[in-house]
């Protein structure tokens, strides 16, 4: 073979090694494919760490729109989630329509063990809240989260903010107002708190209240 020849073969195998090392690293860098199952996570949603918290089944109060679930063992039948209606009412398997709002999950529960009396021996049921939807409160104004927040377990003005992802530059920190559904006005001074006075402005926070950070 002729030299020119091998230099043509030579510098065509330059070449491609050129290209392939080049695909390679553009391979390298390319981000990695979505999978189509992966599960997408909305940020910043108002109350999301709250949903998962427990609720009390002595203390916590059913109301329209929350989710339950209501196991009767060895009775499917009787057995699944139930979502509380505007009217208070649920629906099981030949009981019809069962009051709920109003009452604890625990209350619920020994009411429901007496009416299967009709159809069971010693019922054994456990009314667990899956999804607290009746009781919130909302959280307005100069903060990084405002919003709804669901209040599935008793929470403070102060915990209630910290929910709220923080203070923006220019708020008000000294004079927070929480606005009840009765009319009723109360303030909360964040500065203060923190410094460790005026502690019992902390107050528990109730069904449709509305914090207003200024």
């Amino acid at each position: 073979m002729s030299p020119k020849i091998l230099a043509g073969v030579a510098a065509l195998a330059i070449l491609a090694s050129g290209m392939t090392l080049a695909q390679t690293r553009e391979s390298n860098l390319s981000p990695a494919p979505l999978k189509e199952d992966s599960p997408k996570v909305l940020p910043n949603t108002p109350g999301a760490d709250i949903l998962c918290a427990a609720v009390d089944p002595q203390t916590y109060v059913i109301g329209p729109e929350d989710i339950l679930f209501v196991k009767v063992y060895d009775a499917d039948r009787f057995t699944g989630p139930q979502l509380v209606r505007p009217d208070g009412k649920i629906t099981l398997y030949l009981l019809n329509d069962f009051q709920a709002a109003g009452l604890t999950p625990e209350r619920l529960q020994d009411q429901l063990k007496v009416a299967l009396l009709e159809y069971m021996q010693k019922p054994e049921v456990t009314v667990t809240v899956s999804q607290v939807n009746s009781r919130k409160f909302q959280i307005q104004g100069e903060v990084n989260r405002s919003g709804s927040f669901l209040l599935a377990t008793p929470t403070r003005v102060f915990d209630a903010l910290g929910n709220a992802g923080g203070f923006k530059e220019f708020a008000n920190r000294k004079d927070i107002l929480i606005l009840r559904a009765d009319g009723q006005i109360l303030h909360f001074n964040w500065i203060d708190y923190t410094k460790g006075k005026k502690r019992d402005a902390n107050i528990l926070l109730e069904n449709g209240d509305t914090i207003v950070v200024n």
